[in-house]
């Protein structure tokens, strides 16, 4: 027993941790059930009457313990949007029974980018076992899926904030590969730091150029930046963990940060709040989707190079 206030207080938040975990895992299990539930009498999977009632009666319910409602949703908006995908996830998996218990992903950039990210995100739900393959190119990307090197792509398609991802696009127009699933993130950059230092003393900032055209409002505020496009963020986290200066930074996540040892100068960078990107898999066979599971389909479209050619 320690005589440390602080230290009591913190192992009592940690003993409620690990309690949350286990309900959570509970909550998980009977989201399966449900699933097999919704399966045998053919329900489909998201039922959006039940979630907004389902969030109006917590918050209702937390009042009483002064949680206010924009803590209540957002919590909750994540664990529904988690019972939703394990759903689909059974779903899938039994539908396509040729499913690997291991994959090889190929995404963009070496660990801690966002499209690493991403993979290891989409791999939790579908594989036992996640086999990387960074690569420095979107055209690397794909050649590793189109020769078997590698089982599955995880490309980045569009962002709120900068827009259509045109590379990838143009590249989509030349391929056999199949959309065979989507990740929907949340993008948080972060100034990262290697040592100790300030923004006004940094003078070079690593990145992709995509987070450069996200946050461009903030890293207007510092003119004196000289700005080092990289292949990735990950690419930028670990050169600049390589240089431990303090007038170097990086643009990158928290999490990515993180795999470098890399510390966060500031936080939420964005021009816009939300700053959501989305994220295709790519495999070379599509897969067969449950009937109970809303599904996009995705088409390119070319015209002729003249006028009026959009006119039906």
């Amino acid at each position: 027993m320690t005589d440390n206030p602080l230290l009591v207080l913190r192992e009592r938040i940690s003993a409620l941790d690990l309690k949350l975990l286990a309900l959570l895992a509970e909550r998980r299990e009977l989201a399966v059930d449900v699933a097999k539930a919704k399966q045998l009498h053919h329900r489909p999977i998201r039922d959006k009457e039940r979630e907004r009632d389902l969030l109006d009666a917590l918050i209702d319910a937390a009042k009483p313990y002064n949680l206010d409602g924009f803590y209540v949703t957002r919590l909750f908006q994540l664990i529904i949007e988690d019972s939703v995908l394990t759903q689909q996830a059974l779903l899938q998996h039994q539908l396509n029974q040729t499913a690997l218990l291991s994959a090889r992903i190929a995404f963009l950039g070496p660990k801690g980018s966002y499209s690493h990210l991403a993979a290891r995100q989409y791999a939790a739900r579908h594989f036992e076992q996640l086999i990387e393959c960074g690569c420095l190119k979107f055209q690397d990307i794909f050649t590793q899926v189109e020769t078997g090197q590698a089982d599955y792509a995880v490309l980045p398609i569009e962002n709120t904030s900068s827009g259509s991802i045109n590379d990838v696009y143009d590249l989509l127009q030349h391929t056999s590969l199949s959309i065979v699933g989507e990740i929907t993130n949340p993008i948080e950059h972060c100034v990262l730091i290697a040592t100790e230092t300030d923004l006004n003393k940094i003078e070079t900032v690593y990145s992709h150029p995509q987070p450069f055209q996200q946050c461009s409002q903030f890293i207007n505020r510092f003119p004196h930046w000289k700005i080092e496009y990289c292949e990735s963020t990950a690419a930028a986290m670990e050169k600049v963990a390589g240089m431990k200066s303090p007038t170097a930074a990086a643009l990158g996540s928290e999490a990515g940060g993180a795999l470098y040892n890399l510390q966060v100068l500031e936080h939420n960078l964005a021009n816009q709040q939300q700053n959501i990107t989305r994220f295709i898999v790519l495999a070379r066979k599509p897969i067969d989707v449950s009937e109970q599971i809303p599904a996009k389909t995705t088409l390119i479209m070319a015209t002729g190079q003249q006028s009026g050619a959009l006119v039906v």
